[in-house]
Order: C-alpha cells, then sequence, then structure tokens
C-alpha cells in the first residue's frame, strides 16, 4: 500500500503544472493583416535621358549618337555630378527599313539607327531642371524616365512597419471584441512585403530650366500577425 501511493502522489506531481497551465481556456487562434504606409519628400532623382541618331551608314550613326553621348557626359561633369551617379544603360544599332513599292519584294534597309541612354542619379533636386535642360541643349532627344526617392530609406520603412503592426492590432481587437472573445499572446509575426519608392500625391515643384513636380515618395510594409484567443 505504500508503494502504491507514492506512485500516486508522484503522477500527480507530474500532472499538477500541465493541468494549471496559466488558468486560461484557449479558444483558437486568429490571424489578421496590416498594411502601413508613410511617406516624405524625396531628396533624389533617377531619370534616364538618351540620344538616337539616324544616317545612311552604321558607322555614321554611331559616330553622331556617340558626339552627342560625349557632350552629355562632359557636361554632367560640369555639373558636378559624381561619376558613380552616372551609367549608361543601352547602347544599342539597328538597321531602318522601309517598304518596297515592288509587289513581292522584302522590306530593305534605308540606313541605320544608333542610341545611347544614360541614367542619371541627381542628388541636388534643386538643380534637376537645369541638368534636364542642359543635356537637352546637348542633344539629348529622348526620356525614358523619371523618378524620385530619398537616400536614406531606413526610417520610413521603419515607420511603415510600425503602422502595419498597429494596423493589424486594431483589426485584431475589433474581431476578437465582435467575437465575443480575449485577444491572447501574439503567435507569429511575419512581413509579407515591404517596398518604396513609390509616387504619392504631387504637390508643384518648378525648377529652372525644366518644369518638375516631385510631390511625395511613399514606402509601405505588410504583416501578418497570428494572435492565441482565449475565452
Amino acid at each position: 500500500m505504500r508503494g502504491y501511493a507514492i506512485v500516486i502522489a508522484t503522477l500527480a506531481a507530474l500532472s499538477g503544472p500541465a493541468l494549471a497551465h496559466d488558468g486560461r481556456s484557449h479558444d483558437g487562434r486568429l490571424t489578421v493583416t496590416g498594411e502601413g504606409q508613410a511617406a516624405a519628400e524625396p531628396d533624389m532623382a533617377l531619370v534616364t535621358v538618351g540620344v538616337s541618331e539616324q544616317a545612311d551608314t552604321a558607322v555614321a550613326a554611331m559616330d553622331a549618337a556617340s558626339a552627342v553621348a560625349d557632350r552629355m557626359l562632359s557636361r554632367l561633369e560640369s555639373l558636378e555630378v559624381q561619376p558613380r551617379d552616372v551609367q549608361t544603360t543601352s547602347l544599342s544599332l539597328n538597321p531602318v527599313y522601309v517598304d518596297s513599292r515592288e509587289p513581292g519584294q522584302r522590306p530593305r534597309i534605308d540606313g541605320y539607327e544608333a542610341s545611347n541612354n544614360v541614367t542619371v542619379r541627381v542628388r541636388a533636386l534643386d538643380s534637376l531642371g537645369d541638368v534636364l535642360g542642359a543635356l537637352l541643349e546637348d542633344g539629348a532627344n529622348t526620356l525614358g524616365g523619371l523618378s524620385f526617392d530619398v537616400a536614406d530609406p531606413d526610417p520610413l520603412l521603419e515607420a511603415a512597419r510600425r503602422d502595419a503592426v498597429q494596423d493589424a492590432r486594431a483589426k485584431a481587437e475589433l474581431y476578437a471584441e465582435a467575437a465575443g472573445v480575449t485577444l491572447g499572446e501574439i503567435v507569429t509575426i511575419d512581413e509579407s512585403g515591404s517596398g518604396g519608392g513609390q509616387p504619392m500625391p504631387m504637390a508643384e515643384m518648378r525648377a529652372a530650366s525644366v518644369p518638375i513636380a516631385a510631390g511625395e515618395t511613399g514606402y509601405s510594409a505588410t504583416v501578418r500577425i497570428v494572435y492565441d484567443l482565449e475565452r
């Protein structure tokens, strides 16, 4: 009998903490998605400009495009744009075809077209209009794109992530209250996406040579949070 009593006491000691747990009864889990945003005025721009020239021969077309590109690069240097902020992004040479007037004849080559595109990072936005105007004066005749960004996006990303977590928490509290349960601890947090450099509603800014609307640059974050639910 004494040995039997010892076994019973041991089992009770082992099962006690498991039965006590935290005194609450879990009633499933709730998964919510939170979204956050943060925006700021950009402090730099990326612009792709280039030149496209046609000539009777491939050499003449490439020489003409190269001459303009050289002037553009020299002008950027004179405007104190750093070499690390200038990159040739495309260089092409293609034949120019025209349809033959004779029925059944293939199109014939009527010359060549050469193009040279350069992407420039302009870190002083107040000089952006001057930069674009100067490049146009030097012979640039194509504009591939213009985007704005911030040099240090980390504070904006952090603010967007905090906003996303707060958004998820507010949703979770609302759902728990509506369902008549208590929101418990967080089980997992996953970031399902974050990004930036997106244009926000614009505020007009007029640069010296070319009118520019810089507006704001927005960063966003999305989180997925799983909460315990308690009765």
